[in-house]
């Protein structure tokens, strides 16, 4: 496990700086510098930028946005904001030093947990780590400044399974929530960003991060939702069938592309229906943000390398 001194200063600030802006904001940029990233490495051959500022202490999300979560956590827990759920108020403009010191150590931790993620063998290369690291992270900071447990219960006092179905009071993103909206939106966003994946790979076959368009323009959609306007949270589903589609046209060279495209959107089905079920699982009744995207990103990046590793080449 690799870990350097200016990795942990950088994440430190890169944490701090995810405070500031507050964690969607923090997110936001990542999926700039993500966009910035593909453009240099098809440009250019090279991945730097996409590896050090993208992913890396400036922007990666399991430094960035995850110190913005915890952030808001232990603002909420202090009494300075309403909800540890505001993933949206840049908390700079709380004037408390000690909330974005907390970012700051945060981001460390999130640097540190990917770093031993990322060593962890054969599961350390077949996952996504930054986004383990960020629910990682989150489920840290629940348990710190959190009051709800990790799954929470319903305000009605509901038990059971029906426990886990939204209601006006439960919920993360109700225009998404409904299982064949889910299926509908993966299916078709997934389908543009794996073809997108393919199309690129084609291109530009040294440039392997190309795959990330899809992941960067979801991530910048975001903003809007800091604006009131409900666009969708898509980047687990773009990311997991780029990374699914890239996976399967590199293995099988020969194949025809339209193979690639349908393991990319199937696989942005099925994680749309998984995000939507860790939302259920311990978003929509806790008292702090543990992000259903990245909750879903790690593990189906997991199923979508291995059932590819499966079959020979």
């Amino acid at each position: 496990m690799h870990i350097d001194v200016s990795g942990l200063v950088g994440a430190a600030a890169g944490g701090f700086l995810g405070a500031t802006f507050g964690a969607l904001v923090a997110f936001v940029f990542t999926g700039i510098a993500v966009l910035i990233g593909v453009a240099v490495l098809m440009g250019s051959g090279n991945s730097a930028f996409l590896d050090t500022v993208a992913f890396g202490p400036v922007f990666g999300p399991h430094i960035s946005f995850a110190a913005g979560v915890a952030a808001v956590a232990y603002a909420h827990r202090r009494g300075f904001v309403a909800s540890g759920r505001d993933i949206v108020t840049p908390l700079v403009s709380l004037a408390r030093p000690s909330v974005l010191l907390v970012g700051s150590g945060f981001g460390v931790l999130g640097y540190l947990g990917e770093r031993l993620f990322s060593a962890v063998p054969w599961f350390g290369a077949n996952t996504n780590t930054a986004a383990l690291a960020v629910v990682a992270s989150a489920v840290l900071a629940r348990l710190a400044f959190g009051r709800s447990g990790l799954v929470g219960a319903h305000a009605d006092g509901v038990t059971g399974w029906a426990r886990f179905v939204p209601d006006a009071r439960h919920v993360w993103l109700s225009y998404q929530q409904k299982p064949g909206m889910a299926i509908v939106l993966g299916l078709f966003v997934g389908g543009l960003s794996a073809w997108a994946a393919v199309s690129l790979l084609a291109a530009y076959p040294h440039a392997s991060g190309a795959i990330y368009l899809g992941f960067g323009v979801s991530a910048v959609s975001l903003l809007f939702l800091a604006f009131g306007v409900e666009v969708p949270a898509t980047h687990h589903i773009t990311l997991v069938s780029a990374v699914a589609a890239g996976a399967v046209v590199t293995k099988f060279s020969t194949a025809d592309p339209l193979v690639g495209l349908a393991v990319g959107a199937a696989a942005g089905g099925a994680t749309a229906l998984v995000g939507e079920a860790f939302s259920r699982f311990w978003l929509i009744r806790g008292d702090t943000h543990i992000d259903p995207p990245a909750s879903a990103i790690w593990p189906m990046t997991t199923v979508a390398l291995a059932a590819v590793a499966l079959f020979p080449a």
